[in-house]
């Protein structure tokens, strides 16, 4: 997903309120006799408190159910750790807030490691990329094919400044999803660029269109180095990063990720991050 970054101490106040207002959970799943993997502390024992948006198919709540690839991720570690999932729904611009200022101990919602994000939270490792793909009836994957057609992309995204390069006046660029989806459906543009997993839950009901991953070109980056998922956690707890990646690691290596991905409807190969890297 493309993110904003927002760090205000204002933006910090809004968000502590719009936590409570929407109240939370906790659910009672430890077992008495569980033994965690790890030792670390969390901003309240036995708990792990975690700021949710509700961005599908990455993270959910409802019900008193956390859901997504995040979501199942995350739950996931607090079983391996003995802990109980206390979830603090936020908007998507509050939860990283929400971390910088000690009230949730880690923010789901598919957030790129990124060099600001890094100043202000701690990145755990990559826990899965988001993919660049496309958006047609013919399910095009190749960026040469793109180059005859008519091509929309969201703006924010990794991918925009080469395609402008290599596409020139044929890309037409959207200040969201919703306006592209409409000119696609028009005939307007006949390929839209988006992540993968934005474009799953977009057109997830609608048999007209075909989401398929971008093979990779060496001219568009993205498509050979696509954007590193992370867990943002509170910066000064080094031994929950520690045990976190920890997790991340056993997880790729025994197909959890893998699995909580294609259970979403996206590709395992977005479990093969590669080596951590920073965007910016």
């Amino acid at each position: 997903m493309k993110k904003s970054f927002l760090t205000t101490a204002a933006l910090g106040a809004l968000v502590l309120s719009a936590m409570t207002a929407c109240g939370s959970g906790t659910a009672k799943t430890v077992a008495a006799d569980c033994k965690p993997a790890a030792t670390f502390e969390t901003l309240t024992a036995g708990t792990l408190t975690v700021a949710v948006p509700e961005l599908p198919p990455f993270s959910t709540y409802a019900g008193n159910e956390l859901a997504g690839v995040d979501g199942e991720l995350i739950k996931e570690f607090a079983k391996r750790n003995c802990l109980e999932i206390k979830a603090e729904p936020t908007s998507y611009a509050g939860a990283i807030p929400a971390v910088q200022s000690n009230r949730a101990d880690v923010a789901l919602g598919a957030f790129y490691r990124t060099a600001e994000r890094d100043k202000v939270v701690g990145l755990t490792a990559p826990v899965y990329t988001d993919e660049m793909a496309t958006i047609s009836a013919e399910g095009i994957d190749q960026i040469p094919a793109l180059e005859a057609r008519k091509v929309g992309t969201v703006d924010g995204y990794l991918w925009v400044p080469d395609l402008k390069t290599l596409l020139g006046d044929k890309l037409t660029i959207y200040p969201s999803a919703v306006e592209m989806q409409a000119d696609l459906k028009t005939g307007r543009i006949d390929t839209g660029i988006d992540s993968y997993g934005s474009a799953v839950e977009m057109y997830k009901n609608d048999a007209k269109y075909k989401v398929v991953a971008v093979k990779p070109d060496a001219r568009v980056k993205a498509s050979k180095e696509p954007a590193q998922i992370t867990f943002p956690y509170i910066k000064s707890n080094n031994a929950l990063g520690a045990a976190l990646d920890e997790a991340i690691a056993s997880m790729k290596s025994d197909g959890t990720i893998g699995s909580a991905l294609t259970g979403a409807g996206l590709p395992e190969s977005g479990a093969e991050t590669g080596a951590p890297r920073l965007i910016g």
